[in-house]
Order: structure tokens, then sequence, then C-alpha cells
């Protein structure tokens, strides 16, 4: 190695480096700053250990000095006291379903038992003589004290080589003696008991013999049962599943490979204090675990692993429910691991499915949780989103909504089958408006409907602004209004499955748009609630008007997260609710946000067909009794003529000649109904406006007048000249040359 050239200034470099700084023993000073300082007049005795207080400075940013005190009162205070009743106990429905359970079983085992009485009657006498053998074998061992015979006969082995033992013999012989003696005597009181037990019995009355017969061959039967073969069989076959324990979940995340997680067990993390609370049993239907994971690990990463999560754990996929626990932090997990998979365990029947009644105003069990809890829905002040991909149940859900508003007798229900095949049918015989198909006819009855709500939405606007502040305060429909029929405040829900056919339509696609939005905006407060429900949500099948909007929204399974957050709301995916991990056996298993403070998975009751007709039937009765059978139930039909494009475009510019051409709107209508009553009667201004919206025919203001009432003014009105234009360029398009 070469020498340093030298500085050729000739300056001392080490000497310039000793007078500036001072080389520094950090072991030695970090002794010298923790060291207790030596008291010269005490004594040499050790240091009490137990000594209350650090030996020496506590740093403000270590573990002693930021560890909170055990006891205090704002911990007791901000403590979650756990009930003091079980919530079994305390909830009546679920103490009746406990209840019920148990006396089903009760009754099944007894049945079962009894059927096979006969059986056990024959087995036990075939094993009777077993029985009785065995009892007379183990009698004479014991009377003879057969049992100590090896230990004497090693004695007397022993004794050829050690004399010394002959004297133990002995001794064990003399114990032997006395102990026969004894049993001899019992022997003679116990056969003495028997002779007159038989002699009782034989002068017994003949039910009492055969009684006595029966109970001896049922003792020795059971006396010669073999081993491993029970007399009565199984009536019930358990399948218990395993308790879930800390050290097994902490494994599960560890074979995850969330980095996070690794990272933690690296540093020697034994996972000890990932848990804060216990692993408990929930609801007698499976295990919760809440889970602070390591800092920096949100627990959508673990949601997102579900399926990884449920191998590790080697539970089925449908028992494992990871959930982000967003009251706390991010990061703290909750994990319920079921007894059963949800998809395919008993779920209980329908509250509603052979009594009571609805009110809209307030929940009704929609589906359960899975730990077995209802989870309910209140469709009144607020719309609702379902989507899925197909075959999930979607129209199910969309159906089991609409049943629970057939129950309520004041509501109107109007439900739009798009896919056609009949799901919606069973409750056509209660329905306001019904239609299923998407065929041109359906398509114009789905707008007239429409328009018809747009207007009895506007009606009901203008009833609520004038009804007094006593009796309306927060200007909405409350329950009581609900109920004065002369109001016409009644509930409505309006059903549309397959909602995108509507809103894609290239003909009335935007006007669909334009309605459903406005009533999914301003219809819950007027007591009108939208249920659009799609297999493909995304921006043209719910157009961003609709899904931004809606409050109550349920998701099933779909396939990524534009989906998952058109359904259930911006950011949701993020957040850790992922309708993402539902497998395809999740059929009817979905999230369900906006009816509580959190999104809940939830699977729906499942109502098939026939059951939902029966449910609809007695819905049709309560419906007769309050005398609100309407509409479509009523035998009544919409006019679609009005709507329909082929024929607005001539029958206005008919009504508008060359002297007049611009009238308003009102004066329009008018002509219409005498045109064409049997089409126009009842047409208003809005359902014209409407109509003529969608060939880019807009009202304006105009200098006009009212014949009728030689009324004359600006006011809202139609140019002829802009109809025939839009009738040339519909023709146009159309291929035609005048009226279809």
């Amino acid at each position: 190695m070469s020498e340093p050239t030298p500085d050729p200034a000739g300056f001392d470099w080490t000497a310039a480096e000793h007078d500036v700084a001072e080389v520094v023993d950090l072991d030695a000073e970090r002794t010298r700053r923790t060291a207790v300082p030596v008291d010269p007049n005490a004594d040499d005795t050790e240091p009490d250990d137990d000594a209350d207080g650090p030996a020496g400075p506590v740093m403000v940013d270590g573990i002693d000095a930021q560890r909170r005190p055990r006891f205090t009162l704002s911990g007791f205070r901000d403590a979650t006291r756990v009930p003091i009743v079980p919530s079994w106990l305390k909830s009546g429905t679920e103490f009746v379903k406990n209840a019920a359970a148990l006396t089903g079983f009760g009754v099944h085992s007894l049945g079962f038992h009894t059927v096979r009485v006969p059986l056990y009657a024959a087995v036990l006498t075939m094993r009777a003589p077993r029985g009785f053998a065995r009892i007379c074998r183990g009698y004479n061992r014991w009377l003879w004290d057969l049992e100590g015979e090896p230990v004497r006969q090693s004695i007397v082995r022993a004794a050829i080589d050690h004399p010394e033992e002959a004297k133990m013999y002995d001794r064990l012989t003399s114990k032997r003696d006395r102990r026969v003696r004894w049993r001899g005597l019992v022997t003679i009181a116990v056969a003495v008991a028997l002779i007159a037990a038989v002699g009782a019995v034989m002068l017994a009355p003949t039910s009492v013999q055969y009684t006595a017969l029966a109970v001896l061959v049922a003792a020795l039967g059971v006396a010669g049962a073999p081993t491993g073969k029970p007399l009565l069989r199984t009536a019930v076959v358990r399948h218990d599943a395993a308790p879930l324990t800390s050290s097994e979940v902490f494994a599960a995340l560890a074979a995850l490979n969330i980095k996070g997680i690794n990272d933690a067990i690296r540093r020697g993390d034994n996972g000890s204090r990932w848990f804060p609370a216990p692993i408990t049993r929930e609801n007698g239907t499976g295990w919760r675990a809440d889970v602070e994971l390591p800092r920096g690990v949100t627990a959508s990463t673990v949601v997102e692993k579900r399926e990884e999560l449920a191998a590790a754990l080697t539970r089925p996929l449908g028992c494992v429910w990871p959930e982000v626990n967003a009251e706390v932090h991010p990061g703290m997990l909750m994990l319920f691991v079921a007894d059963k998979d949800l998809s395919r365990a008993k779920q209980g029947d329908w509250p509603l499915l052979k009594s009571g009644a609805v009110n809209l105003f307030k929940p009704f069990a929609f589906g359960t949780d899975p730990r077995g809890r209802i989870v309910t829905l209140t469709l009144m002040f607020a719309s609702m989103i379902i989507g899925s991909i197909p075959r999930m149940g979607k129209t199910f859900a969309l159906r089991l909504a609409l049943l629970g508003a057939c129950l309520d007798p004041r509501a109107w229900i109007l439900a739009f089958d798009l896919k056609g095949t009949g799901d919606l049918s069973p409750v056509e015989p209660v329905a306001h408006r019904y239609r299923a198909g998407d065929d041109e006819e359906d398509i114009e009855y789905g707008i007239a409907a429409m328009r018809e709500m747009r207007t009895e939405l506007r009606r009901r606007t203008k009833v609520i602004r004038e009804l007094p502040a006593d009796l309306c305060p927060e200007n909405k429909v409350t329950d009581h209004l609900a109920s004065i029929r002369k109001l016409g405040l009644h509930p409505v829900v309006i059903g549309i499955d397959e909602c995108q056919i509507w809103f894609e339509h290239p003909k009335y696609g935007t006007e669909f748009e334009e309605h459903c939005t406005d009533l999914i905006k301003r219809g819950p407060a007027a007591g009108i609630t939208l249920i659009p429900a799609t297999q493909r949500p995304d921006d043209k099948s719910l157009p961003t008007g609709i899904s931004a909007n809606a409050v109550l929204r349920f998701c099933l399974k779909v396939m990524g997260y534009r989906e998952n957050d058109m359904v259930l709301g911006q950011s949701m995916f993020k957040n850790g609710i992922r309708a993402t991990m539902f497998a395809r056996r999740d059929k009817g298993i979905g999230y369900l946000a906006g009816e509580g403070d959190d999104p809940t998975i939830t699977r729906t009751f499942e109502i098939d067909g026939p059951t939902a007709k029966t449910i609809v039937v007695r819905a049709r009765t309560m419906r007769e009794k309050a005398g609100n059978i309407t509409g479509h139930a009523a035998g009544h039909t919409v006019n679609t003529d009005a709507v329909r494009r082929d024929t607005i475009l001539e029958d206005v510019a008919a009504v508008m000649s060359d002297q007049d051409p611009k009238l308003w709107s009102t004066v329009i209508v008018k002509r219409l109904a005498a045109l064409r009553a049997d089409v126009y009667t009842g047409f208003t201004a809005d359902q014209l406006r409407e109509a003529l919206k969608v060939h880019g025919i807009k009202t304006g203001q105009v200098w006009g007048n009212d014949p009728d009432t030689d009324e004359t003014g600006n006011r809202k009105g139609i140019t002829r000249d802009h109809v025939l234009e839009a009738l040339t360029k519909r023709d146009r398009d159309n291929g035609t040359g005048g009226r279809k």
C-alpha cells in the first residue's frame, strides 16, 4: 500500500483534527448518563430491585413513557362493557328460535326412538343370555377373589429362589380366605333376597310379572352389549366445527404473504398483541375474532385475500367472512368464522311468510347476516340499487323487496320485468302497473307509466307544500299522512328488473334516464321509492344521476372494482367493502349498504315463485279489505298511443295550421284531445313536452292566445316549423316518406 502524498503546503491535518473535535466513546457515555449516583454515606447493602421508579431517566418517546396506565377513570368510562345478560336471552325472537330448535330436537329424538322400540326389544332379548353369562362370570371372579390369583402365583414362583417370600404368600392367603368368607356370607344374603323376590313376583298379578321379566331382560341385555355397539341408534348426527384459536388465526394471517405482516413476524412479533379482545362465540353460529393488524397493514388487504385466508384456516370459503372495522381504524380486522357454509346453511323462514303486514315507514326483514341475525330494510325516504353479475340472486332480491311492499295495503306497486321471463309475475295481482318484456309496446307502456309517475310526483309536492305546518312540519310524507286517503300520499314502490334496457334504448333512453333521475332524487320525500336492478353495473346501465343519489344499495357478486363502486358507492372498494370476494355459489349473498351505519353482508330470504304467489294472495286479501285495488290489478290498462313517436308529430302538426305557426302547449293539448279523444283525453302540457323532447323539440316562450278564454300573452308553447323539421328528420332517418 503506498504512502499518502504529503500536503504541498506542509499543513498538519492530524493535529488540526485533534484541535477541532474530540472522539467520544458512545458506550462509555451512555453508561455514565444512566448510572445511578453513588452516595458516599450509604452502606454497602445491595439495592432493592423491587423499589419503585426507574433506574435512570426515561426517554419521552420510549415505551415506558408512552404506556397508558392500566387502571384509569377515562379507560373505564370508554371501555366497551360486555352485556350481563346474553343477547339470546334479551331477544324474544332469538329466544323463541332457540327454544323451538331445542323442542324440535326433543320431539324428533322421542319419535325416532319410539318407532324403534320393537327393534330395541329384540336386540335386548338377544343380548340377555350374554349379559347373564357376563354377570355370573364376573360374580364368580369376585366371590373367589380370582383377581388376586396372578399375584399369589407370582409370589409362589418367587419363593423358589427366595424362601423369605413364603411369608408374604402366607399373609396374602390369609387375607384371601377372610375376603372369601365375607363374600360368601354376602352371597347367601343375596340368594335369599333373590328367592324372596322371585316368590313375590310369582304371587303378583300377570302384568307385574311381565313388567319384571321385561326389566330383567332389559338389564341383562344392557349388560350383554358388545363393545362399540350401543343399543340406541343416533337420532341426530352433529357436525361440530372446531373452535377458532388465536394461534390458528395468527398462522393463517402469516400464510397470506402480506408484506407488513411478514415484516412484523421477522422482527419477532408473535401476534400476542394482535387480539384486543378474546375470541368469542357469537349467536351460536360461529366465532368472532377482532384482530389489530401490525402498523401499516390495512384490513382491506386481508378481505381481498378471503379465499387464501379460508384455505389457511382450512375452513370452507362460505364460513370465512373478514370485514373492516372502520369504526376503530382501517387496520382493525373483524373476522367471523361460521360453523356452516353461509350459502348452504339452513336459513330460517321469512318472518312474513305466513302472517303479518308491513309498514313501509318501518324496517321489515330482508335477510340474515353470517351470524344468523335478521337484517332489515326500510324502503321509505330512500331509493335503492341492486346489482350483480347474472345468476346471483338479483331478481330474487328485487322480488323480495316488492313482496314486502305488497304487504303494506296502502302502497302502489309498479313492477317492470324487462328480462321478460315473468320473475316478477307473482306481484301482478296487486300491482298498480305491471309489464313483462322488452318489445316496443312494453317500452311504450313503461314510458307512459314513468310520465304518470312524474306527474304524480308534481302533484304530491304541491299537496305537501300546501299542507299546514302542524300537519306536515318537515315537508315530507309521513306515516300519518300516507294513511289519509284523500291526500293521495300513499307509498309508491317502483321495481325495474334489467333497468339497462330502458336507459340504453335508442329512442327512449334519454327520457327514461330523466324520469328515473328525478324520481330517485325527489321521490323519497314524496313517498316514491325507485328500485332499479341490473346485471351489468356501468355508466350506461346505471347513469351517474341515479347511482350517485341512491341511499340503499345491495351488491351481490361483481367482477371488478368499478362495478363494485358503481353499486355500493364511491371508494367502497378502497375502503374494504368488496363484493368481488363472493364466490359463484354465494347466491343471494351480498353487501347491503345504507340501512345501517356500515355495509352488512346479507343473505336474502329465498322466496320461490309458488311461495311468492301465496304471499301475494294474502296481500291482495288485505288490499281488498282496505279498498285499495287499483290500476293493473283492477283491470285498468294504460293507453300508449299518446307516447308513440310515429303519431305524436303528425298529430301536433295537424292541429297547428299555417295560420297558427306558434301555439301555447295548453292549446295544443286541447286540440289533440278534440282530434283523437280516445288517445289524448287527459293528456297534459308536461306530457306533451316530454313526448316532443326526444325529437329535439323544446318548448319556449311564444306569443299566442286561447280561443276558449280569449286570453293572450307570452307563454310556453311550440313552433310549427320545429315540428315539421323534426317530422322530416324522423322520416328521413327511418327511410319512410310519411306515417308508418
